[in-house]
């Protein structure tokens, strides 16, 4: 059951302050690193419950007359075609996507910097085509023996050779639709151009996750090494953070890791040797200081991490992962003393309803806690069933009343398989969501019941076989947080 656990209004109001305050500290001009994903947060959503997924957006339109933004992507990443796995849409186009988000917004888009170029021809094709878009783009060049090669990094051989890019705001956010896309070194760049330009401009970077004055075991934390798991992020206490102030906090390898290079880049830039004396120091995060209910976070937390381990050992299955991956999802839920199939309602339900009927089944787990079961049949899938059953039960429908005959989704059915050519053994709910909004418009009843679609949002499915990627989209664009069991449908080897 859904209990808010996060106070969205204070996270903005004390986030937009602290950045402020950064501002200043650097002769305002900041270059803000970005992490994690700017829209569509539905990690932090889902861990921190009250945390709206569009929350950075809201905090940057409140910065917007100060704030513009660069957006970077690695050249090898638009060569490779790389894609995000939550949208299914390459990194470029991503790219467009963003721009037309924050211009709708009333955020100034400054241009796109195209890091790691080396002349490739899907880079040098999409310049072509941010050109015709009337988009600017800058290129930033590989620096060999980085960022080991401090001499040649703070030169006019390294950051020097990067294409500057002009600004005029005081916040200068850096994002990227991804990771490895060369967000830190492109803020380190523009710092280096400024700084030879005589302006002492700083360095930042935006986080959330993990939380550093929670615990490093707190399973808002621990959901964060959860999310990460194909990275094998692990947090840690903050040795450089304990040396300097003798006070504990958490954040992860790869920037504990990574900060000693970027003081000394930073030193050797500006010339101050205290320019930060930690991670933690960097890092701009008042997310803590938002929680208003540590226990509702702490399940939504829990509720994460066994999300993600069905996420992960259905991805070992489908070899995308290993099993370094498989145990450290494992070893998780032992730190927290999880046990998938018992501390997620709707699992046992569904595998329950599986075995009774012989067949594929899936269960919700509502935001008022009900749970709702379906089976699949010969006509449509097991979520298809259990999502109409859901509609039922908010709209106060009989179970016993048929919203859609068999005569209707039959034709459907033949079409999809003698007509297009599909393999589909069943209609897939997206298919069953259409044949009700038809009927909608001449029986009361199905319209009532399609009204309900919205209450299902905020609600967990999980599925005793694996879904199906046209049932798993619309489970995700209606703001089901589903799961499955890594069991391939109908005995099947193609998936």
């Amino acid at each position: 059951m859904f209990k808010k656990g996060f106070s969205n209004e204070l996270y903005v109001e004390k986030q937009a302050h602290e950045i402020k305050e950064r501002i200043k500290r650097f002769d305002g001009k900041l270059y803000l690193e970005f992490g994690g994903k700017l829209f569509d947060d539905f990690h932090a959503s889902r861990v921190l419950p009250g945390f709206l997924p569009d929350t950075k957006i809201r905090l940057l339109q409140a910065l917007s007359e100060d704030t513009e933004i660069i957006f970077c992507i690695s050249a090898d990443d638009i060569q490779k075609t790389k894609v995000r796995a939550d949208l299914g849409i390459s990194y470029d186009m991503d790219i467009l996507r963003l721009i037309d988000e924050f211009k709708a917004m009333g955020i100034s888009v400054n241009s796109v910097v195209l890091t790691k170029y080396n002349h490739q021809q899907a880079a040098d094709n999409f310049i072509t085509k941010m050109t015709n878009l009337g988009i600017k783009s800058y290129k930033h060049y590989p620096i060999e023996n980085y960022p080991m090669d401090l001499k040649t990094i703070v030169s006019d051989e390294g950051y020097g050779k990067n294409e500057f890019v002009e600004t005029t705001k005081p916040l200068v956010v850096i994002t990227a639709p991804g990771p490895g896309s060369g967000k830190l070194a492109v803020c380190l760049s523009q710092v280096y151009h400024e700084h030879k330009r005589g302006r002492y401009a700083g360095y930042a970077k935006f986080e959330t996750f993990p939380i550093w004055n929670l615990p490093l075991k707190h399973p808002v934390n621990l959901a964060y090494e959860a999310a990460t798991v194909d990275l094998m992020d692990v947090n840690m206490i903050d040795p450089f953070h304990l040396e300097a102030y003798g006070v504990t906090t958490v954040n992860y390898n790869r920037d504990v890791e990574a900060f000693p290079i970027v003081k000394t880049i930073l030193s050797s830039i500006t010339g101050d040797e205290n320019f930060y004396r930690s991670p933690t120091d960097m890092g701009v995060n008042m997310a803590g200081y938002a929680i208003i209910d540590d226990e509702a976070c702490r399940y939504a937390s829990c509720q994460e991490v066994i999300s993600r381990y069905y996420t992960t050992i259905c991805d070992y299955k489908l070899g995308k992962v290993g099993a370094a991956q498989v145990e450290k999802m494992e070893n998780l839920l032992n730190q927290l003393s999880l046990k998938p199939a018992e501390d997620r309602p709707c699992v046992a339900p569904a595998n329950i309803k599986a075995q009774t009927s012989g067949r594929a089944a899936t269960a919700y787990e509502l935001t008022d806690g009900t749970i709702i079961t379906g089976k699949a049949s010969d006509i449509m899938s097991a979520t298809s069933a259990a999502t109409i059953n859901a509609l039922k039960y908010y709209a106060g429908i009989n179970d016993a009343i048929q919203l859609i005959p068999a005569s209707v989704l039959m034709p459907i059915l033949d079409l999809k398989r003698n007509s297009l050519g599909s393999r589909t053994s069943a209609l897939k709910l997206d298919d069953v969501l259409l044949a009700l909004t038809v009927a909608s418009n001449t029986n009361p009843t199905v319209k009532l019941a399609l009204e309900q679609l919205p209450k299902l949002r905020g609600a967990d499915l999980h599925s005793s076989v694996m879904l199906r990627t046209g049932d798993a989209s619309t489970l995700r664009k209606l703001g089901v947080r589903a799961t499955c069991n890594d069991i391939f449908p109908e005995n099947t080897m193609y998936f």
